[in-house]
């Protein structure tokens, strides 16, 4: 039995989706883009091990220097920066200020909050990386070229925006299928 002859319903209704009314091309795509992604979390995990880190712990890390600014960045923003809760990103960082990768200190405008800001060590670490960093980038976007960079970025970030609506959606929808 052939996968055209196997009677399945339409996994998407948009016709931007489809194509002569089959969903195949679009499961397709998304098949692509769940390997991509497994394949981008492998790299992270190779990135962070190298210096040291988990892969949450290297994602943290660089997500802090890109937002720190001059004074830190709030464990919360970067917390909703990710979509990871704040009390996994509280823990990681705790741990990551053990490692001497991050510092943490109070916020002077709020003393109940605090502001987190990568360490000398910290710098070194992600500095060290950045040669290899940089070859293993320029391959894994390889087919990416300036004329498409900016389709591609925008994309990325509608698609986020999007898929965080659709979780919403399924929680609300697959709980209500639950309940019924």
């Amino acid at each position: 039995m052939t996968d055209s002859s196997i009677n399945t319903r339409l996994t998407v209704s948009r016709e931007a989706l489809l194509q002569d009314g089959s969903d195949a091309a679009f499961r397709q795509m998304l098949h692509n883009l769940l390997a991509f992604s497994a394949r981008l979390q492998q790299v992270r995990g190779q990135f962070a091990a190298y210096i040291g880190l988990s892969g949450p712990q290297y994602t943290i890390l660089i997500t802090v220097r890109q937002l720190q600014g001059e004074d830190g960045i709030g464990a919360n923003a970067v917390a909703t920066h990710l979509s990871h809760s704040p009390a996994f990103v509280t823990a990681e960082t705790n741990k990551m200020v053990r490692l001497g990768v991050l510092d943490k200190r109070p916020n002077p405008e709020d003393g109940r909050r605090v502001l987190l800001t990568v360490t000398a060590k910290g710098e070194e670490l992600l500095n060290s990386l950045a040669p290899l960093q940089q070859e293993i980038n320029d391959q894994l976007f390889d087919p990416v070229t300036a004329e498409n960079f900016d389709i591609l970025r925008g994309l990325a970030r509608d698609l986020n925006l999007s898929a965080e609506k659709a979780v919403l959606l399924s929680d609300y929808l697959l709980r209500s299928e639950d309940e019924a």
